[in-house]
C-alpha cells in the first residue's frame, strides 16, 4: 500500500544560522501553582508585546514552561531588539535572558508546529543560565557580530569572562551594561510622570508596589497587596536572600521579611555621556556614593529614587 506524500522537507524543515534569545522566570518552581499561571499569564503579555511590531514569519517562538526562547531567522539585531523591549516592560517578574548566534534545525514538532533544535538554542540556554534575575548575557559569537554591525553595540556590553556550563563546555560571556536598563527605565518613568502631570489630579493612580525598609539584620517588605509583595519578596528570594518570614497581614498592609546582606551591598557608577548613573540595592549605598561624588563637585541632576527594585540617582559629572 502506498503512502500519500507529505510536504517536502524543503518546506518544512532547514538548517540555518540563527540568533536565539532564551528567557526564563528564575525561581518559578518555587511558586505555588496559582503564582505560576499569574506569572507566566503576565510574562506571555511582556514577551507578545516585545515581539508584536516583528514578522511572524521571521522568528519561532518556543514555549519552555517557565520561560520562551525566540529563534530569530532574519537580523541577528532582532533578538537584541526583542531583549530591549522585555527589558522596557517587564515590571517586577524575575527574568533572566541570554542570546546566542548559532546553528539551528527549524523543523515541524508533533503537533506541525514549527520547532528548533539545535547547538544555537542549546548555548542560549545556557548563556542565559549564568545570569541572575534583571540581567541579559551574550555570547561571543552574537557579541561579535552585532559589533560589526554597529559600533555603538559595543558600548553596550561588558565583559564577564568564561562561565563553565554543566557539560564542562567555558561560554565567553558578555553582559548587558546595567546603565542601559536603568537609563531606559528612567526615561520611562519620567515619561509616565509627564503623562500622569498631563492628565490632571483625576488621573487614576498606578497600582503601588511594595517598599523595602532597613531593620538591622533584617529587611521588612510592605505593601497594600499580598501580590506587591510576593513580588518583592521573590525578587530577594532569586537572588539567594533568605526569607525569614513569608507574606502575612498585617493591620491593613500585607508584610514579611528577608535576611538584611548589607555588607555586600555593591555600588555601581556608569558613565553616560555627561552624566553619571548610580546604582545599587539600598537607598543608604546610593545616598554615599553620591555624596561622595557632590564632594568632587558633581550636581543631582535626578534625586534618588527606586527602580524596577533598584536604587538609583544620576548626576552632572564634575566640569
Amino acid at each position: 500500500m502506498s503512502q500519500r506524500p507529505t510536504e517536502t522537507s524543503a518546506d518544512n524543515s532547514r538548517t540555518l544560522v540563527s540568533s536565539v534569545l532564551f528567557l526564563d522566570l528564575a525561581g518559578y518552581s518555587r511558586f505555588g501553582v496559582t503564582d505560576q499561571i499569574r506569572l507566566k499569564k503576565t510574562f506571555n503579555d511582556v514577551l507578545s508585546a516585545a515581539l508584536a511590531d516583528m514578522d511572524a514569519r521571521e522568528r519561532v517562538v518556543i514555549d519552555t514552561g517557565d520561560g520562551a526562547a525566540v529563534a530569530f531567522l532574519g537580523d541577528p539585531e532582532r533578538a537584541l531588539f526583542a531583549a530591549l523591549a522585555v527589558f522596557d516592560s517587564v515590571g517586577e517578574l524575575p527574568v533572566r535572558m541570554g542570546i546566542n548566534l548559532g546553528p539551528v534545525h527549524v523543523n515541524r514538532d508533533i503537533n506541525g508546529q514549527e520547532n528548533v533544535i539545535g547547538d544555537g538554542i542549546n548555548v542560549a540556554q545556557r548563556i542565559m543560565s549564568f545570569a541572575q534575575p534583571g540581567q541579559l548575557f551574550v555570547s561571543r559569537t552574537f557579541y561579535d557580530t552585532v559589533q560589526l554591525l554597529s559600533g555603538e553595540y559595543a558600548t553596550l556590553f561588558q565583559a564577564v569572562g568564561g562561565r563553565t556550563d554543566k557539560h564542562a563546555r567555558t561560554h565567553e560571556v558578555f553582559a548587558m551594561n546595567p546603565a542601559v536598563r536603568v537609563g531606559r527605565r528612567a526615561a520611562e518613568t519620567q515619561r509616565l510622570r509627564a503623562q500622569r502631570r498631563a492628565s490632571g489630579p483625576a488621573a487614576a493612580a498606578a497600582p503601588g508596589r511594595a517598599t523595602v525598609s532597613d531593620a538591622g539584620t533584617r529587611l521588612i517588605i510592605s505593601g497594600a497587596t499580598r501580590e506587591s509583595v510576593e513580588a518583592e519578596l521573590a525578587r530577594f528570594a532569586a537572588a539567594g536572600v533568605k526569607v525569614l518570614a513569608a507574606p502575612a497581614l498585617v493591620g491593613a498592609k500585607w508584610m514579611a521579611t528577608c535576611e538584611n546582606r548589607r555588607a555586600a551591598v555593591r555600588v555601581n557608577v556608569e558613565q553616560l555621556g555627561m552624566k553619571s548613573i548610580i546604582t545599587a540595592s539600598t537607598r543608604e549605598a546610593v545616598e554615599l556614593k553620591l555624596k561622595e561624588l557632590l564632594g568632587f563637585g558633581a550636581r543631582v541632576d535626578r534625586e534618588i529614587e527606586q527602580i524596577d527594585g533598584v536604587w538609583t540617582a544620576v548626576c552632572d559629572n564634575p566640569r
